[in-house]
């Protein structure tokens, strides 16, 4: 009996798809480094078709390639409009170690 298996890259795209699934994907890699959260990035744009991310974001095909390289540094329109495209949004949180700061009362303004 022959089991039939898929690529990691087919399967990671699969699940790319889940918006959920997408989310905490980006938010891991974030936290990891820029370059792995463009990639990232880019692997979610490519399980959502690359072309109609682009097209929905209001860029080029190819700016948004060249965007999302090793080398890319989109600006902060290209980010936020690739995010929406995606049905993402960029958010703002304090870390954990301003979190606690102020639950003891230490930080005041």
């Amino acid at each position: 009996m022959t089991i039939k298996t898929s690529s990691y890259r087919q399967s990671l795209l699969a699940a790319l798809l889940n918006p959920v699934e997408a989310s905490a994907y980006l938010n891991a890699a974030l936290e990891d480094s820029p370059e792995a959260f463009l990639k990232a990035l880019k692997n979610v744009a490519q399980a959502r078709q690359m072309a109609k991310v682009a097209k929905d974001a209001g860029v080029q095909r190819e700016t948004l390639y060249r965007s999302l390289s090793e080398q890319g540094n989109p600006t902060f329109d290209t980010l936020s409009s690739v995010l929406g495209a995606l049905g993402m949004k960029l958010s703002i949180a304090p870390d954990d170690s301003e979190a606690a700061l102020s639950l003891t009362g230490a930080a005041k303004y």
